[in-house]
C-alpha cells in the first residue's frame, strides 16, 4: 500500500475515533460495557396496554403531526442565547410557549425555572418532565441555526434545547388529545444544569422554594433513545486560590510566588490521586481543568488559581480523593511559605464551585421497570447507565428518577460545531409521553 494511501486511511481512522469520543461523553458519562436491560413481564404488559389505548394511540399520531412544529420550536430556543446564570430571555419565551401548549398554569419560579403544571384528576402526586434551557457557551457565541441537508448545525441543538422541544410537544400532545391523569403533571424548563450551575435549578425545585412534594422525575438529555441513566455520577467542583503580595520579579525576590505553590499542590494532589484512583474499587476520577493567574512576566503574581473537577458513583470514594486534594493543597501552601525569604507568607482560599449528589436506582423499582418497557414498546434496545445530570438530585433523594434521550442523532456535544439529525426522533417524544402518563395513572 502506497505511504499516501496509508496517511489518509490513518486520518480517517481518528476522525472516527473523534465522533466516537463526542458520543461517547456528552452527557458527562463514563465508559460503561452495554447490556440490554429487560422489563419484567408484568410492567411490559402494563406499558402495552397503555400505549395501546386509543386515546394514547391517538396521542402518538398528534406527536407525528406536529413534528414540523417540534421542528420550528427547536430552532426558535436554539437561537436564543441562554449562556450559564444567564437564561431569562429563553425562560419568558419558554413560558410564553408553555402557555400556548394549553397548561392549566404557568410561572418561572425564583431561580428561573419555567414551571408548567397540568392539574391530575385527584392531584395526590406529581411527577416531573423536565429538559434544562441553560447551555455551556458564553455569551456573544453565534447561536444561530445552519442547516446541511437534513441536519441542523447550532452550539446547543441538541444538549438541551432538543430537550425542551420534547418537554413542550407532549404537553401539546396531552392537551390535544384530552388526556387526563390522576397525578398532577409540571413541566419544567430547568436553569443551571451546565458547568457551574451545578443543578441550581432542580436543586432549588427539591428545596422549600419548590412547587412542593415531587413523587416522579423524569429528565430529558443527551439523545441516545436506547439509553436510561438510573445512576448518578457525583462530582466535587472546586476553584483554588493561592494569593500572596506580588510585586517585581527582581526587585521584590524573595516573596512567596503562588505559582509555586499551585503547582506543588498540583504535583502532589496527582501523585496521589493516581493511585487512588487505580485502586480496586468503584471507579473515581480527577482533573485540573483551568489555571490562571499572573500579570506579566517580570511579576511575581499575587494570585493562582486552578479549577478541579472529580467524580465518582460512591460519596465514600469521592470523599477519598477529595481528602488527598485539601492535603495536597496544604502540603503545597507550607512549603512555598517556609521557602519564603521575605514579606507576609501565602494564604489560600478553597472554594467550592460544583457539588453533585451521586446516587441509584434500583433497576427492579417499578419507575425504572416502566422506562424499560416504555423504551422497548417504541422499538429501542433499552440499557441502563450512569450520568451526571439533573436526575443526580432526585436520585440523591431517593425519588424514583430517570434521564431519557431525545431521540434523532447528534455529535459536537459542547462544541460550536454542535449538530442533531431527525432520525425518527418522534420515538423518543412518544415514549416519553407513554412512560409519564403510565406513571401519572391514565385516567381516560
Amino acid at each position: 500500500m502506497k505511504f499516501f494511501e496509508r496517511k489518509w486511511i490513518r486520518l480517517a481512522l481518528i476522525l472516527l475515533m473523534i465522533g466516537m469520543q463526542q458520543e461517547l461523553y456528552a452527557q458527562e458519562d463514563v465508559p460503561e460495557t452495554k447490556k440490554l436491560a429487560i422489563a419484567d413481564k408484568k410492567y411490559s404488559r402494563e406499558v402495552s396496554i397503555i400505549g395501546n389505548k386509543e386515546s394514547i394511540k391517538k396521542a402518538f399520531q398528534t406527536i407525528v403531526d406536529l413534528q414540523p412544529q417540534t421542528l420550528q420550536d427547536h430552532v426558535l430556543l436554539t437561537q436564543i442565547p441562554a449562556p450559564p446564570y444567564k437564561e431569562m430571555v429563553r425562560a419568558k419565551k419558554y413560558a410564553e410557549l408553555m402557555k400556548a401548549a394549553g397548561a392549566d398554569s404557568v410561572w418561572i419560579d425564583n431561580v428561573g425555572n419555567v414551571i408548567a403544571k397540568r392539574k391530575g384528576r385527584l392531584g395526590k402526586r406529581t411527577v416531573v418532565l423536565e429538559g434544562h434551557m441553560d447551555t455551556v457557551f458564553p455569551e456573544g457565541t453565534d447561536v444561530r441555526v445552519k442547516s446541511k441537508g437534513d441536519t441542523l448545525c447550532a452550539p446547543g441543538i441538541a444538549d438541551d434545547t432538543r430537550g425542551l422541544a420534547i418537554v413542550l410537544t407532549v404537553l401539546k400532545a396531552v392537551k390535544k388529545g384530552g388526556i387526563e391523569t390522576d397525578a398532577d403533571i409540571l413541566f419544567v424548563g430547568a436553569v443551571g444544569e451546565e458547568g457551574q450551575g451545578d443543578l441550581r435549578g432542580v436543586k432549588n425545585l427539591f428545596s422549600d422554594k419548590g412547587p412542593g412534594k415531587i413523587d416522579s422525575y423524569i429528565a430529558i438529555d443527551g439523545t441516545d433513545i436506547n439509553r436510561i441513566v438510573h445512576r448518578g455520577l457525583g462530582s466535587h467542583r472546586y476553584k483554588i486560590t493561592f494569593k500572596g503580595l506580588g510585586g517585581h520579579s527582581s526587585g521584590a525576590f524573595g516573596l512567596a510566588n503562588p505559582h509555586n505553590a499551585l503547582a506543588r499542590a498540583i504535583h502532589y494532589w496527582v501523585l496521589d490521586a493516581d493511585k487512588f484512583a487505580f485502586e480496586k474499587g468503584v471507579r473515581v476520577t480527577y482533573n485540573v481543568g483551568v489555571i490562571g493567574g499572573g500579570t506579566s512576566v517580570n511579576s511575581i503574581p499575587f494570585e493562582s488559581w486552578m479549577e478541579v473537577d472529580m467524580r465518582s458513583e460512591s460519596p465514600e470514594r469521592l470523599a477519598g480523593i477529595d481528602k488527598l486534594l485539601q492535603d495536597a493543597v496544604q502540603k503545597g501552601l507550607q512549603e512555598e511559605n517556609r521557602m519564603k525569604h521575605l514579606g507576609p507568607p501565602l494564604t489560600v482560599d478553597i472554594k467550592l464551585i460544583g457539588d453533585r449528589p451521586s446516587g441509584l436506582e434500583d433497576p427492579n423499582l417499578p419507575f425504572i421497570q416502566r422506562a424499560i418497557a416504555a423504551t422497548s414498546f417504541v422499538h429501542a434496545e433499552p440499557e441502563l447507565g450512569v450520568g451526571s445530570t439533573n436526575s443526580n438530585i432526585p436520585f440523591s433523594k431517593g425519588v424514583p428518577a430517570v434521564t431519557l434521550g431525545s431521540g434523532g442523532k447528534s455529535g459536537g456535544a459542547h462544541a460550536l460545531n454542535e449538530w442533531w439529525l431527525d432520525d425518527k426522533g418522534y420515538l423518543a417524544t412518544q415514549r416519553a409521553l407513554l412512560l409519564l402518563v403510565t406513571e401519572a395513572g391514565i385516567a381516560n
